[in-house]
């Protein structure tokens, strides 16, 4: 989508937590004189990924425009997800954001821009990589969220939300419609009468409303987040990462309609014997934790 590869990343380790950040951050930073480094913010714009104990947490890192998705947070976030997809030491995705709101969506100067569609059709296959990831991925929804970033909190397995925030989803008052994937993710986890009532009528709803309808998973007091976020993510990190993937891929078969029943049961056969259920049986009748393998 543009000159500079984005999906290019370095992996640098302080304290025992990777950090992962994208060709453009180095170029940028090492052209910058010592004092402008030193006066530079440590949050940068585009989304930021840290991997530490078997847990990954990206950040969308631009709160003072309520972190809408310019061209390059597409770019950044994409080349992220595919590369968190090959890294089996990963257990667990954590999804966040910095500042008061979530996220605002998609950035309309470039809606209006001559890059509408083939930006667009890349937030769409970003969201679609999201997932996709095999891993379990948790939204935690610090403020508001409207329009696309609706379904990339949508794509994810869980959503946790604090208390007051709220939803918009907006393309009627825009005078656009929606790509199909999008679409099919608000059917299938919200149905297809919420689904209307969010995308026709355009209306904003409260955190109870969001909950009751099934778009957030639970909500919690927002000084609480993060620790409810860190509690989620280690009781994840803590199961067998091969069930894991494996019940995650079946339950979304079976909720898209492409179910095969015959291998989701040789699955479930094979699995009663494989080294973690052997551990698993184990660690349960000596009262301990388990101490799975990575896949």
């Amino acid at each position: 989508m543009s000159s500079i590869c984005l999906a290019t990343l370095q992996r640098t380790q302080r304290n025992g937590v990777t950090y992962i950040c994208t060709l453009t951050d180095i170029l940028f930073n090492n052209n910058k004189t010592p004092m402008e480094r030193k006066r530079a913010p440590k949050e940068c714009g585009v989304p930021t990924l840290r991997v530490s104990e078997g847990s990954a947490r990206i950040h969308l890192n631009r709160p003072q425009r309520h972190n809408r998705f310019e061209p390059a947070d597409i770019e950044t976030l994409s080349a992220m997800l595919r590369a968190l997809a090959g890294h089996t030491s990963v257990r667990v995705l954590i999804l966040t954001a910095t500042g008061p709101s979530f996220s605002s969506g998609f950035d309309l100067d470039t809606l209006s821009g001559d890059r509408a569609v083939e930006c667009t059709q890349a937030f769409a296959a970003m969201c679609d990589l999201l997932e996709g990831l095999p891993i379990p991925t948790v939204c935690g929804l610090n403020g508001n969220v409207y329009g696309g970033a609706t379904d990339l909190a949508l794509a994810c397995d869980f959503r946790i939300g604090v208390e007051g925030c709220c939803l918009q989803m907006s393309p009627a008052r825009l005078g656009i419609q929606y790509y199909y994937s999008g679409l099919q993710r608000y059917v299938e986890r919200l149905g297809l009468r919420e689904a209307k009532r969010l995308f026709l009528m355009g209306e904003q709803i409260d955190t109870p409303t969001m909950l009751r309808i099934g778009f957030l998973t639970e909500t919690c007091a927002p000084d609480k987040l993060e620790a409810r976020l860190d509690v989620v993510a280690g009781m994840l990190a803590q199961r067998s990462p091969a069930s894991l993937r494996g019940l995650k891929s079946s339950l979304n078969s079976i909720c898209r309609g492409t179910a095969d029943a015959t291998e989701i049961n040789a699955r479930f056969v094979e699995s009663l014997t494989c080294s973690d259920a052997r551990e698993g049986l184990k660690a349960w009748s000596e009262r301990r934790l388990p101490k799975f393998a990575s896949v």
